[in-house]
Formats: C-alpha cells, structure tokens, sequence
C-alpha cells in the first residue's frame, strides 16, 4: 500500500501553524503572535536601526514599553554606546550598569589592567619622605598609589650585587626601582609584579619606566613615564643571577661582579622611547655608571594579603 505525497501547500500551511503556536508559548504576558503583531505593527525593523537611523520615535515607545518591565535595572544610554554596542544590544538586550548586581569590569577597580597613565599624578601621602614624595606621582592608577611605601633595598648599603638584591626584593609584590647615575639623571621603573627569583618573565601591561625632572618633563609635570609597548609581556627578566630588568634591554642592570653598577638602556622594544626619539633613558648614553639603585616597596599588615609573591608559569597578562 503506498501513500501519495502531502501538497506542498499544505506543508507550508501547516508549519506556519507550528510556528505560530511555537512563538505563542514564549510570548510575553500570554498575548498570542497576532496580539503582539497587531500592537506592535507600527514598529517593523530596518537595517538603519542598528545605529538609530529612520528611527520612529512613537514606535521605538511602544516596543520598549512591551520590552521592558517597570523594575528593570537602569541601561547604560543608547547615545554613549558605539556601534558593536548598539548591534549586540539589538540582538540581546541594553547593557546594564551592574548586570546582576556586580560592578563592572573598569580602570577604576582594576587600574593595573590598563597602560600606565602618562597626564595624571599621584599626590604625596602624609608620612612620604622627601624621596618618596618625588617618586610617588608617578604611581597614579597603580595598585600602590595610596599604600605607605618602604625602602627594601639600597645598594650603597646591602651590597652591589645579585644575592643581595634578591634576598631584599622578593616576594614582596609590586615595586618601584629608583636609580641615580653619576651624570645625575634620576630615573627608574615601576614592577607591578615584583621578583620571585626563580628566573621567569613576568609580564604585566601597567609596568613603566620614569625620568624625574629633565628637559622632558612638561610644564609642572614632575617628570615622564613610558609605557609598555607590545604586550604586557617581558615587563620583567626576573632573573635570580641579575638584578632589576625592565624588558630584556629597556633598563637592565646586571649587578654583575666586574662591572656591578653598570646600567644599560635600549628603548622601543618593550618600551617607548623619549619623545624626541632618543632610544635610551640615559639620553645619548646607551649604558652609564650608577652613583646609587634602590628598591621601594608598599607596606603590607600582618596577614595581609601581599600578591604577585609566586610563579607565574602561565601568565599571559
């Protein structure tokens, strides 16, 4: 016994049926596919919506007064939004300001997952010293811009090379190295990861290098930073036979038994250069002597949470 074949018309027919009953059981407030078409027929979609082209303004009323409930969380403004925004928000709805309640991903609470900032400063903390109170500024948007800041290492008094430097710096988090040449350009870098010694890049995006003073320093600005180019990658050589090592050549000084208070800078690799150019932080100098190095870092409580102060074999920020 054979069957003939269902007409075509009517499988058209009948998976319109399915469909409509399909959209009914989702519809919002149990109103059926014609309800909804017949309210809503005076707002169909365009292309242009996408970015508020041809926007009706009375339909655009109507669809969000169907959309959206009366106790749904404030959505952040269309008009602040950028295109990507805009078409992912077509699709599945406006952004909120905190999406089930949790704050949002942002410089404010997160400052070190973003490039240093170069126009902003810090402000001197009650209890900075005079040497502190110079390098401070330079530590706006960092995790240690408002924590109390102590001396760990001086090479004039621990000693000019790599144990010494090693025993006083780690595991003691993020820090900020200060050296002084003999032509006496001060300058120096901030490691928001800090050392471990156990001979690994460590790699973060907020690290910077700094002159204080100098002829690149702007106005009242209390001096220049350079950001990390290329990455967050290699911030940091942490390398338990050398001493500090922003980048494997942007400031390197390899505390090394011949020749400890060599110090050598290579610019534009791992970070920018100076603004005319000039490819090291000693000016026309590619390796100087230092007249002193030392190494600040944030003051931790008892117990207190201290962090970076272990490996990072998989780190990729």
């Amino acid at each position: 016994m054979t069957t003939s074949p269902v007409p075509l018309p009517r499988l058209a027919a009948l998976a319109m049926v399915l469909l409509v009953n399909t959209c009914d059981a989702f519809s919002p407030n149990g109103l059926s596919s014609y309800q909804i078409s017949s309210k809503t027929s005076t707002s169909s979609l365009h292309l242009g919506d996408f970015f508020n082209f041809n926007k009706n303004d009375g339909a655009t009323a109507q669809k969000e007064e169907l959309a959206k409930p009366e106790d749904a969380p404030q959505a952040v403004e269309e008009e602040d939004q950028d295109p990507v925004e805009k078409i992912f928000g077509f699709f599945f709805g406006a952004k909120e300001e905190k999406p089930m309640g949790m704050d949002r991903f942002g410089p404010e609470r997160f400052p070190e997952q973003y490039p240093a900032v170069k126009d902003e400063w810090a402000e001197p903390l009650e209890g900075d010293d005079a040497e502190m109170a110079k390098i401070r500024p330079f530590l706006k948007n960092t995790n240690l811009e408002r924590r109390g800041m102590k001396l760990t290492y001086d090479a004039n008094r621990d000693g000019w090379d790599p144990i010494s430097f090693h025993n006083a710096v780690d595991k003691k988090g993020g820090a900020v190295v200060l050296c002084t040449t003999r032509m006496g350009i001060v300058c120096g870098g901030y490691n928001p990861k800090g050392w471990v010694g156990y001979g690994e890049a460590r790699g973060s995006i907020a690290a910077f290098l700094f002159q204080i003073g100098g002829k690149y320093a702007e106005s009242d600005a209390p001096g220049i930073k350079l950001q990390k180019v290329g990455g967050p990658g290699l911030a940091q050589m942490d390398m338990p036979e050398n001493g500090p090592s922003f980048g494997a050549d942007s400031l390197v000084i390899p505390l090394a038994d011949d020749n400890p208070k060599l110090a050598r800078s290579k610019l534009g690799s791992y970070y920018e250069r100076l603004p005319d150019g000039t490819n090291s932080l000693f000016g026309n100098d590619a390796s100087v002597q230092l007249r002193d190095l030392k190494v600040y870092h944030g003051v931790y409580e008892e117990g207190e949470y201290i962090p970076f102060t272990d490996a990072e074999p998989f780190a990729l920020y």
